[in-house]
């Protein structure tokens, strides 16, 4: 169980995470990238393509990003996410509030079966 430490690091206009991210890490994670979201001015894409893990606190934490950026008149954007934490987003509801998650991704598994 050693999976590897969750880090965040900005590359212009993208915050990019990477590694697995849970209960233990949150809190480290949500600060990293609260920390990049009030550096930059810009909108920013998050780029969730190398994360290890799709867990409810996942979502947790995007939301707390998105709503500091709302308040700096910021966006985010989600890419990268995986079906998994798609599927999690969507059975709360919370795909509807996060940018780049989309209800439609399960609807397209059901499409040529």
């Amino acid at each position: 169980m050693n999976a590897s430490r969750p880090v965040v690091t900005l590359d212009g206009d993208t915050l990019l995470v990477s590694g697995a991210v849970d209960p233990l890490t949150v809190i480290s994670v949500r600060q990293e990238g609260e920390k990049w979201i009030r550096a930059s001015k810009a909108d920013l894409q998050v780029d969730l393509s190398a994360m290890g893990t799709a867990h409810s606190v996942v979502l947790s934490l995007l939301l707390c990003w998105h709503r500091l950026a709302v308040a700096r008149s910021q966006a985010l954007r989600f890419t990268g996410v995986s079906a998994r934490l798609n599927s999690l987003a969507a059975l709360s509801g919370l795909d509807r509030h996060l940018p780049g998650f989309s209800a439609q991704s399960s609807s397209e598994n059901l499409h040529h079966s």
